[in-house]
């Protein structure tokens, strides 16, 4: 039901998250890195950071992101379904759709997670700056606006679709080995072994993650909005691609890709272990 499905994406978003969100603010810091080198690299950045400051509004983010996501994608690969196949543009669209719908809630709660997360870059050539969460949150508002937290929405898009679009086939069509390895190609209602769900799912994050790469760092660039000593400001997606080609080469456009495959991966691997133990349907059994 797709209330069972919004409590597994919620779920596994809360736990996926809590366990990558020092790889994910180091992602955040790399990406944004220009001109002066702050962090050698992911462990240098780890190595200076106070790990899980801030992880609260990441973790408010991740929950409706991933239960929207998940469920969207079904619901959608349901409607598209016939008798109970699936073919390959239907499995793309339902992607498209899925990723089309999380942006509503990812691109504000993106917008203040980016801010609370490079504060800490900015601080370390300026410490007396260092804001507090409260105070960006605030200042976030005040100066932009409820309609300001959608900056970068077109970039959050560009990313988060064609995300969609690789994963979700990709996943399923990895999945489907799992469950015909374990002789169950006739029934396409089969769950493939537990541990086959849980690769596929960290193996089809990891390639959709890298892929897009390119793109999250554009929408990291756009949502950043207190910029260090010489670095750059952009006007739009058009602009910040130019620039960063420019002045940084082609090589910058993979800033934080390793970052991204090692978040995604588990990010998604723990959701398919959620939705394989059924945490949403015991949770609205218990309820009744």
């Amino acid at each position: 039901s797709l209330p069972a499905k919004l409590i597994n994406g919620g779920v596994a978003g809360l736990v996926g998250v809590t366990c990558v969100f020092p790889i994910d603010l180091a992602k955040t810091r790399l990406q944004n890195q220009q001109g002066i080198q702050v962090y050698k690299g992911m462990f240098d950045c780890l190595a200076k950071t106070v790990i899980y400051n801030h992880i609260l509004i990441r973790v408010t983010n991740a929950a409706p992101e991933k239960a929207i996501k998940l469920a969207a994608n079904d619901v959608f690969r349901q409607k598209l379904s016939k008798d109970g196949r699936l073919p390959l543009w239907g499995e793309v669209l339902a992607g498209c759709g899925a990723g089309t719908c999380q942006v509503v809630v990812t691109t504000p709660m993106e917008m203040l997670k980016i801010q609370l997360q490079d504060a800490g870059r900015l601080a370390q050539s300026a410490p007396a700056q260092r804001p507090s969460a409260t105070g960006i949150t605030v200042q976030l508002l005040k100066t932009r606006g409820l309609a300001g937290l959608y900056r970068g929405a077109g970039a959050t898009l560009m990313r988060d679709v064609p995300f969609s679009m690789i994963y979700f086939p990709l996943f399923a069509n990895l999945n489907a080995l799992g469950r015909d390895s374990a002789g169950n190609q006739a029934d396409t209602q089969a769950q493939a072994p537990f541990w086959q769900s849980f690769v596929a799912g960290c193996s089809a994050g990891s390639v959709a993650a890298v892929a897009v790469t390119p793109l999250d760092v554009i929408k990291t660039r756009l949502q950043t909005l207190q910029k260090g000593a010489g670095e750059d400001t952009y006007r739009g997606v058009v602009d910040c691609m130019r620039r960063i080609m420019e002045r940084e080469g082609p090589s910058a456009f993979l800033k934080g890709a390793t970052c991204r495959a090692l978040v995604i991966a588990p990010l998604f691997g723990i959701a398919q272990v959620v939705y394989f133990l059924g945490v949403g349907e015991t949770v609205l059994g218990i309820l009744g």
